[in-house]
């Protein structure tokens, strides 16, 4: 919870952990950028209106580095503007002061079964790239003609090449991927963020 008001954050403290959460608090958003980046899921109920960094320039700088925070955030002030760019930004939601305890809790139980996904969404395309940076150059653009459903002949035509090459190529590419279908390749360039081959002229 990031919140300069020491009352507000006392009472959220209350409100999480009476819902069986381990609320951490912090009175600016300075002071939260500045701890240990954690790893795992997280929650951001944050306050829209502070001193120094506000609650929109705190959501930039946590795009800006890649971070796996999903946002609540509260404020004080009907702001349809600010709560409509926040929403486009990503954040899970945009609550108004006073709350509802039970809208707050269930807020941020969407949140942090949103950031499970994106957290599990990240493992996954780390795992297929690890795979994907194994293939040499040539295998590499081999995989982009196969995922594209391009036959072996129609590849060895493209890369001027002989077809027994090409099915080499690709053997060595489903070994290599851990694979033994053409689905399941596709399925590693859509985790591993490959796309397929141009188009034959």
């Amino acid at each position: 919870m990031v919140d300069d008001d020491q009352s507000v954050r006392r009472g959220l403290g209350r409100l999480l952990k009476s819902a069986g959460y381990a609320p951490e608090t912090f009175s600016s958003a300075e002071d939260y950028l500045a701890r240990e980046i954690f790893e795992g899921s997280i929650c951001l109920v944050l306050d829209v209106r502070m001193p120094g960094l506000k609650g929109p320039g705190l959501q930039e700088a946590l795009e800006k580095r890649g971070a796996c925070e999903q946002i609540v955030f509260l404020t004080g002030h009907g702001d349809v503007p600010t709560a409509t760019r926040a929403m486009k930004k990503g954040a899970v939601d945009f609550l108004t002061k006073p709350f509802d305890d039970e809208e707050l809790i269930e807020a941020v139980r969407r949140a942090l079964e949103r950031a499970e996904k994106q957290l599990r969404r990240r493992g996954e395309r780390r795992e297929a790239r690890g795979r994907v940076d194994k293939l040499t150059p040539r295998e590499f653009e081999v995989f982009r003609f196969v995922i594209m459903g391009l036959l072996n002949k129609q590849i060895a035509a493209e890369l001027h090449t002989a077809e027994k090459t090409i099915k080499v190529h690709r053997g060595r590419v489903m070994q290599k991927l851990g694979v033994t279908s053409v689905p399941d390749l596709v399925r590693v360039s859509e985790r591993a963020g490959v796309s397929p081959a141009r188009k034959p002229a």
